[in-house]
Formats: structure tokens, sequence, C-alpha cells
């Protein structure tokens, strides 16, 4: 077999096999062994363009039955790339049925399309706006759009109707987009070629339906256009079975109905073509019924005409007698429109209608109880109901029961004749419909049963609620009822099962008892019965009978009794209660029939006001209001504030509080030298850095004298490894102590002093008791065998204060700083509490000035002269400060050099300092040669030491603050 049609034998051989499948399976066999196929060829290079088109029909194959394809959709696109005609056009259909505009591979397209909407060739632009209309999405719109609307006045028809099909699609995917073009559509209503007018009525209607005002000056250009075309006006193409543009013709007719609506000048314009249309349709044709309907449609939507009205009325009875289902289905719908207009319309139709109901069709039946539900009145209500309701029972499309339960229930309600008929009519929708009906309507019937007629007929509102009560006791032998018609037949048993005296109490309790036990999985129904019983014994009661309790009924209250209900428990504890209680008391507690009468409450609990002011009276205090009990205030108000808040601001945008450090002691602001700073000194200091400490400590004036932790020599937990060094520290009390004594000034000093550097340390300290034990503590923690260093003149630079201070004691290794330079450089305060004070009485003054750097100098070498000039000194024998932690550990601790030998020797010079310095005279100490030395046994003693003091190092490398607090 050879080619036929240019179509390969191996793609006849596919659509023969698949038309000949005979199972779903040998169809997938089929489209599977054709997939692979496919993919082997598809991936050859040597593929011929020819061959490829006809692979991506067989794709089109593929993917219309089902499978995925997706694995040539790359080749469909390379091919709309193509120069030729025909390959260009089959890619552009293949990628229109393959993709969908939010695809991945669209974005290859759109620069495509662009050129070839520029194309000569107008086969080639139809070709892409083809694309356009299915492919492009909102965000690759204005990629095309300039070129789309210049298409609008190209010279081929068939490429302007494309163009306006183009924007009207871009008006549903984005109407933002092209809501300046909007014009064009009005424009193209103008075109000379038909077709691109039809073009345009479709983006209209869409215009019209949103904004109908806006177009109401088009209404005479449509039924110019309409009139033209029902009078042949269009060419013969344009005719389908011999009806002119039809389709044309049914969209103006909706296009009009909606201009028309509730305007009366603007129907005007229609009413002369929408009687020709009528005229001139043929009625023999489905197309001709279909224009006929839409005219009827527009007829009943603008304002009514009545030779309109009784034209459509004639179709419309020519659509009923038709024996096709369509055609009636058609006039059942057409008269549902046409009934409010024109009700008598319905009545002349009656027959027909009820023949539709019998009709097998159940679409045909549906459409029928739609119109008959329209139709219904006083007069015929009785009727319509009861179809609906036999229609009801017939179907099980628990769905479309629900619906005419619930027409019957509102068709009930709204006309009933008596509530008799109301009630009969209830009781057979809840016994077929179910627990389909909804609640509401229950409770609807109950309150017509208590209100009765709503006269002051008590006559007749008895002989109601006796047959509303007979009827019940009849229903409840059937086999099965809905859970919502029990609650009913419980209430109105309860209420008013004897209140005739035609039934006993004791049977009306039996009854409710059977219901209570042939559903007991119920609880809802179990509530109902036992609060009905509750009346019955009630009602008894009060009416000074004997209560005698069934058997059954006490086994059902005593099951309520012990039931897990919480409510069922509380309704029979109720009933156990009022049995017991007097005829008065039950009167006043269950009156009968006041189910409807209105309950007062007393929100204020005023008849509690006597007993509360004889409370007072004996001495009760008054009653506080929570609110003012918790000091909340109104809470109403907040409330209130933050509503106003939330509507006024929405969502708060507010950063968080900065969160507080914990166990943070409160200090007053100080200035950043004062002693509640805390500075840092690494391990290894540069020059500049010790410059910086000196200054600081210069410059800097007395702290605050409340509580405060002192945290010197504790070592930081992040960043680079160091100790901040506070100048006023709980475990190192390096200062010394000055006191008036006899017109003299007593230093307390742990090394050799000397007054210039002195001053210039304690300006920044706070008065602290010192004691011996501090005093070891800090020689301790300063000690160490250090080598001096020489620096360099810019290594070691002193504040003004401190160089002035130097000035003053020339010639002496350390000198005591006058009483008149100590005083101004003190600040008399209360000294603040030592959180690591051991209790020992000490005797306290202000610190004089004192440079701890020259300390040290004197610590590390007694024989090193202090320089007249203390840059000079600075530059030729200068120690090194950081030399003192030369003693480092390598896991960044410290250790403490103390040693026997030196805690005797410097106590006793310390004793001599004391002593010397009362008189005035320049004390010199110089330190044993045994402080410079390292040895375990060193170590061993300065842990002992620390221990001593009171402070427990909780590894090698002691962290102070963590081991005072624990």
């Amino acid at each position: 077999m050879g080619s036929h049609h240019g179509h390969s034998k191996e793609f006849l051989d596919l659509i023969k096999s698949i038309g000949e499948a005979r199972s779903k399976a040998e169809e997938d066999r089929i489209v599977l062994r054709e997939i692979e196929t496919l993919k082997r060829l598809l991936n050859d290079a040597d593929t011929p363009k020819r061959k490829i088109k006809e692979y991506i029909i067989r794709l089109l194959y593929v993917e219309m039955l089902g499978h995925d394809a997706s694995f040539g959709y790359i080749h469909a696109v390379k091919m709309t790339h193509h120069d030729a005609l025909l390959l260009k056009r089959t890619g552009y259909l293949a990628v229109t049925l393959f993709l969908s505009d939010d695809h991945d591979l669209i974005i290859l397209i759109v620069n495509t399309i662009q050129k070839d909407l520029a194309s000569d060739n107008y086969l080639v632009v139809c070709a892409a706006l083809n694309a356009v209309c299915r492919l492009i999405n909102e965000e690759t719109i204005p990629a095309v759009l300039p070129r789309v609307v210049d298409l609008l006045n190209h010279s081929k028809d068939a490429v302007r109707k494309k163009a306006v099909m183009s924007l009207h699609r871009f008006y549903l995917k984005s109407p933002s987009s092209v809501s300046h073009l909007l014009s064009n559509f009005r424009k193209r209503l103008c075109d000379n070629d038909p077709g691109v007018m039809g073009a345009s009525l479709c983006p209209l209607f869409n215009l019209v339906s949103d904004d109908v005002h806006s177009y109401k000056d088009l209404v005479v250009s449509f039924v110019n256009i309409l009139k033209q075309v029902a009078e042949h006006r269009l060419p013969k193409t344009y005719d389908y079975h011999q009806m002119p543009a039809p389709f044309i013709q049914i969209k103006l007719l909706k296009i009009l109905a909606l201009l028309g609506s509730g305007d009366k000048q603007a129907s005007g314009h229609m009413y002369t073509v929408l009687e020709d249309i009528i005229r001139r349709s043929d009625s023999m044709t489905n197309i001709g019924n279909a224009v006929l309907y839409q005219c009827i449609c527009c007829v009943a939507s603008i304002y009514p005409n009545p030779k309109l009205l009784e034209a459509a009325a004639d179709v419309i009875a020519k659509f009923l007698k038709s024996d096709s289902h369509n055609l009636k289905y058609m006039g059942i719908d057409a008269l549902g429109r046409l009934i409010k207009l024109s009700p008598h319309i319905a009545e002349q139709h009656q027959l027909a209608v009820i023949d539709c109901l019998e009709d097998p069709d159940d679409s045909l039946k549906r459409k029928t109880f739609e119109l008959l539900y329209k139709m219904t009145k006083s007069s015929n209500v009785e009727v319509i109901v009861d179809r609906m309701i036999d229609y009801m029972i017939s179907i099980s499309d628990d769905h479309y029961k629900t619906y005419i339960a619930s027409r019957c229930v509102e068709l009930a309600e709204q006309f009933a004749p008596s509530n008799h008929w109301f009630i009969q009519t209830m009781n057979k929708v809840f016994e077929h419909a179910g627990d389909l009906v909804n609640i509401k309507v229950a409770h609807n019937l109950m309150r017509l049963i208590a209100e009765g007629f709503g006269e002051d007929d008590d006559a007749a509102d008895s002989q109601l609620r006796s047959s509303a009560a007979e009827s019940y006791l009849r229903i409840i032998g059937e086999p099965k009822l809905p859970s919502v018609f029990l609650q009913v037949i419980c209430w109105v048993l309860g209420e008013y099962g004897t209140a005739d005296g035609k039934y006993s109490a004791s049977y009306i309790s039996g009854k409710l008892c059977d219901i209570a036990e042939a559903y007991s999985n119920d609880e809802n129904v179990k509530a109902y019965a036992i609060s009905a019983l509750l009346k019955i014994y009630a009602f008894e009661v009060a009416a000074g009978r004997k209560v005698d309790i069934l058997s059954e009924c006490q086994s059902l209250i005593e099951e309520s009794l012990a039931s897990h209900s919480t409510d069922l428990q509380q309704r029979a504890y109720e009933l156990q209660a009022l049995i017991g209680l007097d005829v008065q008391a039950v009167e006043t507690i269950m009156p009968r029939d006041a189910s409807c009468e209105d309950i007062e409450v007393d929100k204020n609990l005023s008849f509690l006001n006597g007993y509360v002011q004889q409370s007072l009276e004996r001495g009760a205090k008054s009653y506080i209001p929570e609110d003012v009990r918790t000091g909340m205030g109104n809470m109403n108000n907040f409330r209130s504030q933050d509503h106003h808040e939330t509507l006024q601001h929405g969502l708060r945008f507010e950063a968080y509080e900065v969160p507080k450090a914990p166990m943070q002691p409160k200090v007053t602001p100080v200035s950043f030298a004062s002693s509640a700073d805390i500075v840092p000194v690494p391990e290894v200091l540069s020059s500049r850095e010790t410059h910086h400490i000196s200054s600081v400590g210069s410059t800097s004036e007395a702290g605050s004298s409340e509580l405060k932790l002192r945290l010197d020599g504790v070592q930081k937990k992040w960043g680079k490894p160091m100790y901040s060094s506070s100048t006023s520290s709980a475990s190192v009390s390096y200062s010394t102590s000055q006191k008036p004594t006899n017109g003299a000034t007593q230093v307390d000093g742990a090394t050799t002093v000397n007054s210039k550097v002195r001053d210039s340390y304690d300006s920044r300290k706070t008065q602290v008791e010192i004691t011996p034990e501090k005093q070891k503590l800090a020689a301790s923690l300063f000690g160490g065998s250090t080598k001096p260093e020489k620096r360099s003149s810019t290594s070691h630079k002193v504040s003004k204060s401190s160089a002035s201070a130097a000035d003053g004691s020339q010639g002496s290794k350390a000198a005591v700083v006058p009483n008149d330079v100590a005083v101004e450089k003190t600040i008399h305060q209360p000294p603040p509490p030592d959180l690591l004070d051991l209790g020992e009485p000490t005797v306290t003054t202000a610190p004089p000035y004192v440079d701890p750097f020259k300390e040290l100098e004197g610590l590390l070498d007694p024989s090193t002269k202090s320089a007249t000039n203390h840059n000079v000194a600075a530059a030729t024998n200068a120690p090194d400060i950081m030399s003192l932690y030369a003693e480092t550990t390598a896991s960044g601790g410290y250790s403490i050099p103390v040693s026997g030998g030196y805690d005797v020797n410097l106590l006793s010079e310390l004793s001599n300092a004391a002593a010397k310095a009362t008189s005035g005279e320049t004390i010199v100490t110089s330190l044993p040669q045994s402080i410079m030395g390292r040895n375990a046994k060193d170590s061993l003693e300065k842990d002992a030491l620390v221990r001593q003091m009171g402070v427990n190092p909780s590894s090698q490398n002691p962290n102070l603050f963590s081991d005072l607090l624990g």
C-alpha cells in the first residue's frame, strides 16, 4: 500500500489500528508502541522536514488519546520557526493544542509570533494570530499588543477579524492592558465585512454586561444591524438552513436584552424589529426555533409590550404542543420567563404544563416543577404541592429531593389555605424527606402549632393542636421516622398531648417512652422525650392529680441519670425534682400553654436587693467589682481602644524592645570613664591601647555609690580572650586608702607609691574598704615574673593631670601626693558595699591621685629612677606592662604568683609603708626575688589563697563572675 494524500503507510496503519482496537488496553498498547517509535525518529538528526511534519501530526493523535507527548513539544516549537508556510502552520496548530498559556516553552514562541505578525503573507499573520489567542498570557501581552492593534486596519478581512478576536482575548485575560483600546470595538462594528462586525459583537457583549449605561448610545446601531440581517441584506454565505446569519441575530438579541432592561425609551426602538423577527422566523428548523426562543427571552427582559407578549405566547403554545422534548423544555423555560410579566399566560397553558409533569423525561419534569413554583398562588398551592411531594417520593436523588422539599415548605408557608393543611403537608414532607429537611422548618412548625391562628379564637387553636397531636400519635407507629420529625412529635405531645383530656397522661407518657426506647441511640430524641415527660407530669401535679410513673418511664429516667450525656442527666434530675414539689411551685415553674410567652429575665438580680441590704446592715462588706479588685479598670475601654487601634493601624511593624540582660544591677548614669564602666584589657596590649587605658583613668570621675557588681578580672565569654579591667574590683582591691591622722595623710599601698601616678589611677576609683586579705589578693593578681622592656616614646603617654603631677615629684622614686591635691581629686561619698568584702573592719578615706603603671615600675625594679621628664623616662627605662601577664596559661587563663615568703615580706613592707606614709616620708619598697620565679608549689599556694578569699575557681582558668554566683 503506497502513500495516500502525502501520508506514509505507517501513519495510515496507525489510524487504522486505533480505529479497529477492541479495548482500551489494546489501544494503549498501540499508542505506547507509537510513542517509542516517535521518540526514536524525532531524535534522529537526519530526519527530513517533511517527515517531521507527519511525526508532529502523529504526536497529536498520541496527545488526544490521553497519553503524554511532552517529549515532542520542542519539535513543534521549532517547526513554528520554519519558513515553509505548510510547516509553519502545522507547527502553530500543534503548539496551540499542546501548550497552555503558562507553559515554560511559551517564551520561545513570542519572538517568532512578533516576526510573523509583521509578515507580508496574510496566511502567516493569521496563523500567528491564532497562536496569540491561545498562547499569549498576561505577562506577554505588551510584547505583541502594538502589532495586533496595527492589524485592525489590515487590508484582509480575515486578518482584521482575527485581530478583533485577539483583542477580545486580551480583554478577558487582562482588562487593564487594553482599557485604552476599547473604542476599536465600536469602530469595527461599522466594518464593511460582516465577519469582522460579527466578531466585534462578542467583546461588545462582555463590555455591555459590565457597564450597560456606557453603551446606551449604540441601541439604534444594534437595531439597524439586526434589521438588515433579518431582511437578508448579508451575503448568502452567512445563511444557515435558509436563516440569515442566525448566530449574529442571537448575539444581537442578547445585547439588546441587556440594553433594554428597565429602559422604556431604549425598548421602544426594539419593538418593531423584534416583531418582524418573530414573524419571519421559520419554526420548522432547530436554528429557527433557537432564534425564536432568544427573541422571547429578549421580549421578557425589556420593557413589556402587550403586542409582543401576545406574539411570544403564541410561540410558546407551539413549543408546548410539539412532540419534541427539546421544544417542550424550551417552551416551559420561556413560559417561566414571561409569567412574571403576564400571569394569565400560564393559566391558559396549565393543562399543557400538567402534561409535562407526566412526561418520562426527567429533565423536562424538573423544568416543569420550576415553572410550577413560579406559578403557585393560594388557589393552586394544594395541587402543585401535592404533585411536588409525589415527585419527591418517587426520586432517589438526595440533592434534588432536598431542593423539592425546600420548595414545598416555602410554598406551604407562603400560600397555605389553612393551618390544618399546613401541618398535614409538613408531616408528609418530614416523613418522606427525612433529615434532609432543614431544622428551621421544624422550629417554624412548632411555633405555628403553639401560636395557632394568631386570633382570639381559642376553640380553633385547641382544635388545631388536638388534630396535630392525633396525627402524630398515628404517625408514631411508622417503622422509621427522621430525627427532626421525632423532635417535633415529642414537643407537641408534651405540650398538648393531654390538653383536651382525650388521652390520659399514662397513655402519652407510654408513647414517649416507646419513642425514646425505639431511638435510644439518638440523644436529641431522648432529650425531647424526657422534657415532654416533665411537662406531662408537671401538668398533672398542677391539676392536683396523682402522678403514676410507669415502669418503663422510671427505667428511662434512671438510665438518663447515669448517662454520659450531661444534657440527659440534667433533664432527668429536673424531672425528679419537679415531681417532689408542691402544686403552687409547679404551676409557677411550668405553666400550661406558655411556650410562646416572653420570659422576663432580671439581669440586675433586683430580687436580691433586700438580702444584700440586710447583710450590709449586719456589717458585711460591699461588693467590689472584679476589675476594680484586680486594678484592671474597665476592660470595655481597653477592648474598644484595642479595636480602634486595630481598625486604624492594622498590622503593627514596630520593632521589639531590646531584651534586658538578666541579673543586671541598677546603676545611675555615669560618665564614660566612671567607676561603673568596664575597660577590657586584652592579654597583649599595644602601646596605643595602654595609653588609652591610662588616659581614661586620668580623666575619669568618681562613680555612683549605689550597689554594683564589680567584675574586674572576669574573663570575657565571647570575642577575643581578654579580661575586664574595671577601676573598682571586688576581687582585686588595688587601691590605697588615705586618712588624715594628726595632720598627715596615711597611705596604705601594696607597692612603691608614686604620687603623680596614684593621682591618675585613683581619680576613677570609688571608695572601698581595704582589708589585708584584699591587699594580698591585689598583690597576687598584679605580681609576677616580668622583664623590663624599653618602649618607644609614644608607647606610654599620660594625660594632663598625670603630667602635672609628675612635674611636682621630680628626683624621687615615689612621692606622697600633697594633701591639697588629694583632697581636690577626691569626691567624698559613702563607700559602696563590696560584694566580696569578707567583713573585716577597715578605715577608708578618699584615695589620692595614683598612677598604677608607676606602681608597677616600683614592683618590677626598685632601683629604677623616676625621670624628671615623664616622656624621657618612658622612653629609656619603662617596664613592659604586658609582661605581667607572661604567666598566662596555655588554656587562656592566668596563674596567681603567691609564695609564703612574699606574703610575710610584703605584709611587713606594707605595714612599714603605712607607718612612714603617716609621717609624710617617701616610701620605697623592694620586692624579694622569689616573686619573680615560677613553680608548681607557687601555683598551689596561689589557688589556696584565692579559695581562702572566698572565691572557688571552677576550672583551671577561674571565672570570678560564675564562681561568685554559684
